[in-house]
């Protein structure tokens, strides 16, 4: 029996899942770790979406009319669920995303936090008092629940995502449909088990509050051009958002995408270089460099470039790559052989527009011949080629030289994306230019940390091509509620806005 399988009937057995939710199915789940199958989960047909949408439509007309703070109940349940199953979820994600065991405890204490976030938000759904200009009148704005919220997820943050669009939603009044990426089923058939838990302890909780679709690209788009569907929040590449966001809005509904990063670190002649590496590192191979925030460009000084990469290639040397769940582990596999594919496309593009690469190449684990494991790759750039303006998912860093601070900012700026971008600089003046109007046009600035490791108190989310949507922490929790203004007419007088004249 392989690493993976070993571990994983007692941990959804802790976590509260059947055995028959992960076997018997025709959806084959692999763990990336040594590429074994962990399981055959059933998936859900187009007909099964709409009556799972309708469910949670019947819910949310129940919901709505619960008091916020008594919502907010609920997702303090849920986060105390997480809390008690933190290490079986980890360990989960950690088997079937592929992450090191500290980055899979990590995704289950950032869905705790962000439930501790929407409890406290639950007494603060604030409107406002508007002045009217009219004698006798108040002006006021108030929020209402939206609907259901529809959640199509990526691998790479199996649960994450859906905790920040569910927590938000549920304590708006909203009911949540859950579509995970089919090759994270597993995290999400257990984070359900855990809401049921919490569901029981709150007692009155409607039915079909929180559900999930498993299944392909047909279940997705089922959900996505649903009519009862009010919100859809889609995690995934651009192209995804390409179709989901005109489909959405034929239909007059809402989309909240969050789409792909090619997130740029800038390294200034006064940056603190140990400081920068240190960022830098996690920033570039964090999850094998398989997230949204990674980065994948870095834009430096050319009078500290060749100190500062020589630097990054001995700390690369030094990474230990191998198993996410052995202690001292930091880069673990890549998801699959596709990602490993477009990999080794990307580093052979790059190498025919000038670029000189280093590392990139696989490593064959002895244990794991069927697991895609890979040297994080550090490639010196002539120019800003349509190579290096592509987002690869994978640990990728491409290096680029600059003279002037200006020139350095617009190739910051010189790509499709928008989500996150950082400068390393003790210098005021350049990091508050980069903080600017006219620095960084991405939707996360960062000044002496890297792109990567955002907090759930401020809204997540990017430009252009990464899609324009908020999510978690600020006021991201309008997305889920629609907005009324009331006008209250307490005089004996009808007088109309503008000066009009209406008499009969």
């Amino acid at each position: 029996m392989s690493t993976a399988n070993a571990l994983l009937p007692s941990l959804m057995q802790r976590l509260g899942v059947a055995s028959s939710a992960y076997s018997g199915g025709t959806l084959v789940v692999c763990s990336p770790i040594d590429g074994s199958e962990l399981g055959r989960v059933p998936t859900h047909g187009q007909q099964e979406v709409a009556e799972i949408v309708r469910a949670a439509h019947e819910s949310f007309l129940t919901w709505r009319n619960t008091p916020a703070p008594r919502r907010g109940e609920l997702v303090r349940l849920l986060g105390e669920e997480l809390r008690l199953s933190k290490n079986d979820l980890g360990q989960l994600i950690s088997l079937e995303a592929g992450k090191v065991l500290s980055e899979g405890l990590g995704e289950v204490q950032e869905m705790i936090d962000v439930c501790d976030f929407a409890v406290g938000l639950s007494r603060q759904l604030y409107g406002l008092t508007i002045a009217s200009e009219r004698p006798g009148h108040r002006m006021m704005e108030t929020w209402h629940p939206l609907g259901v919220v529809g959640v199509i997820s990526a691998f790479n943050f199996p649960v994450a995502v859906w905790s920040w669009n569910a927590a938000l939603a549920l304590v708006c009044g909203d009911s949540v449909v859950w579509k995970p990426s089919e090759k994270t089923p597993l995290a999400a058939l257990a984070c359900q088990a855990l809401f049921e838990r919490a569901a029981k302890r709150f007692g009155d909780a409607p039915e079909g509050l929180s559900q999930l679709l498993i299944g392909a690209r047909d279940v997705g788009e089922a959900l996505v051009n649903h009519a009862r569907v009010a919100l859809v929040s889609a995690t995934g590449s651009t192209r995804m958002g390409r179709e989901v966001g005109p489909n959405v809005a034929r239909r007059f509904g809402r989309s909240l995408l969050e789409l792909g990063g090619n997130n740029a670190v800038i390294i200034t002649p006064s940056a603190d270089l140990d400081l920068a590496v240190r960022g830098i590192l996690f920033a570039a191979v964090g999850t094998a460099g398989q997230r949204c925030t990674t980065t994948r460009r870095l834009i430096v000084h050319h009078s500290v470039r060749q100190a500062l990469t020589e630097r990054l290639k001995k700390a690369y040397q030094a990474l230990p790559i191998g198993n996410p769940l052995t202690p001292g582990t930091l880069v673990g596999p890549l998801i699959d052989k596709a990602s490993f594919d477009a990999m080794q496309q990307a580093l052979v593009k790059a190498q025919e527009e000038g670029g000189v690469v280093f590392g990139g190449e696989r490593v064959l684990h002895e244990q794991f011949p069927k697991a895609y494991y890979v040297k994080p790759a550090i490639v010196e750039m002539p120019a800003q080629t349509e190579t290096v303006r592509h987002e690869t998912f994978a640990p990728i860093l491409y290096v680029l030289a600059y003279e002037h601070f200006e020139d350095a900012v617009a190739l910051q700026n010189d790509v499709p994306q928008g989500l996150s971008s950082a400068i390393f600089s003790n210098d005021l003046r350049e990091a508050e230019t980069f903080l600017g109007s006219a620095g960084s046009d991405c939707g996360i600035a960062n000044v002496n940390i890297g792109t990567s490791g955002a907090e759930i108190g401020g809204a997540f989310g990017g430009e252009k091509e990464t899609g324009g949507g908020r999510e978690s922490g600020s006021d991201a929790w309008r997305a889920y509620m629609r907005r009324a203004t009331n006008t209250i007419n307490y005089s004996k007088e009808l007088p109309l806005a503008q000066g009009v004249r209406f008499d009969v």
